[in-house]
């Protein structure tokens, strides 16, 4: 049997990380700057990490929700403490689609309604429901198509009031769209889906996949647009690499038994990762960390020629360049040894562990600009 060829691979392998660095077959060293999707938040092999997990290991490492499993509550009570969402109740699942499926279950299943707006440049996923209310239709298949979801121009505040009506189930939007390029809604916009969905006793789902766990500067996007939305997703950054995540749902959401239901989310060795990422953030003060440098990064990365725009907030940055990306990537990989993420055709994505110190950081910014100079020359 050979794996289902569906990822466009870069020739290289890891074989060893440390913090925001990674080890390749040959032995050479690259320095992280994408963390595999945003997913790696406290550093590659952090010790106290391994240690959680090691020592979960040694008791019990799964059973299903069938029984009581406490380090749940104490995942829950220091993810509330840390986030200043004390009065929310978690639902704990495996990933970010399957986090924003309940999430749009639990909305329909609260409102008695069907209908959906979403976003122009949208990802919420690849399953059913959260790839339906993606704006990528090259990722929709037929069985996923529905006409309960609507896709609205991202950050227009007329479009958003003009849709709005009593039928309308949720809205949901990223705190930050990472796949359509850093796009940041604007504090007016989001305070205007809250307004609206008050007004229509809708719920506001504010999809913190990649934009949440500190890597915005704050532990949520959102909370710079002072709301609180009905309900919160979040996933990537919440394991550090363990296959983990969450729904954090407003108190006024009754919950019923068997209503929603997993079987491996919550399990004792994510629990263990995901406890160990928010003492790791608390302790080590890294929403401070992302804010600092990633307000570095984003200040000098404006000041290059040849970039066109910089976008994002904290450890979350996007650079729209002036011309398509691929061979500034390709140096920056290749001659470098530099990890990037991309967006579209023109557009790099920063998403480094929130431990990224300003030496590293530096590192990027010189070799960065050095591969833009002699692009420019050409």
């Amino acid at each position: 049997m050979k794996t289902f060829d569906v990822y466009p691979l870069l020739d290289i392998e890891p074989v060893k990380a440390q913090g925001c660095w990674l080890w390749v077959k040959n032995g050479n060293k690259y320095l992280d700057l994408y963390g595999g999707h945003a997913v790696i938040s406290i550093g590659h092999s952090h010790p106290y990490y391994i240690k959680k997990i090691e020592e979960q290991l040694e008791k019990i490492g799964f059973y299903s929700n069938s029984v009581r499993i406490p380090i749940q509550d104490e995942l829950a009570q220091k993810l509330g403490e840390l986030s200043g969402y004390n009065d929310y109740n978690l639902f704990l699942c495996n990933s970010g689609a399957e986090a924003n499926e309940n999430a749009l279950k639990l909305a329909s299943f609260h409102t008695g309604r069907k209908k959906i707006i979403s976003f122009s440049k949208s990802f919420h996923g690849r399953t059913s429901l959260a790839v339906a209310s993606t704006d990528n239709k090259s990722i929709v298949a037929p069985v996923n198509e529905t006409d309960n979801i609507s896709f609205l121009p991202f950050n227009d505040e007329a479009a958003l009031e003009n849709a709005m009506k009593d039928s309308i189930c949720a809205i949901i939007i990223e705190a930050m769209q990472g796949v359509g390029g850093v796009q940041v809604p604007t504090d007016s916009f989001l305070q205007k889906a809250k307004a609206l969905c008050e007004k229509y006793n809708s719920v506001l789902i504010l999809d913190e996949v990649q934009s949440g766990y500190g890597r915005s500067g704050k532990f949520f996007s959102h909370q710079f647009s002072n709301i609180k939305p009905d309900i919160i997703t979040t996933a990537k950054g919440m394991g550090n690499g363990f296959p983990i995540g969450g729904v954090l749902i407003s108190p006024r959401f009754p919950a019923k038994h068997h209503q929603l239901g997993t079987t491996f989310g919550g399990n004792h060795l994510a629990c263990a990762a995901a406890i160990a990422v928010l003492d790791v953030i608390k302790n080590e003060k890294l929403m401070i960390n992302a804010k600092g440098i990633g307000d570095y990064m984003i200040s000098t990365l404006k000041k290059i020629t040849g970039v066109k725009e910089v976008r994002g907030r904290g450890l979350m940055i996007g650079i729209e360049l002036e011309f398509p990306y691929e061979a500034i990537r390709n140096e920056l990989i290749f001659s470098h040894r530099i990890f990037t993420g991309t967006s579209g055709k023109n557009t790099l994505r920063l998403l480094p562990p929130l431990t990224l110190s300003k030496e590293e950081a530096e590192i990027f910014l010189h070799a960065f600009a050095s591969v833009m100079k002699k692009s420019l020359v050409k």
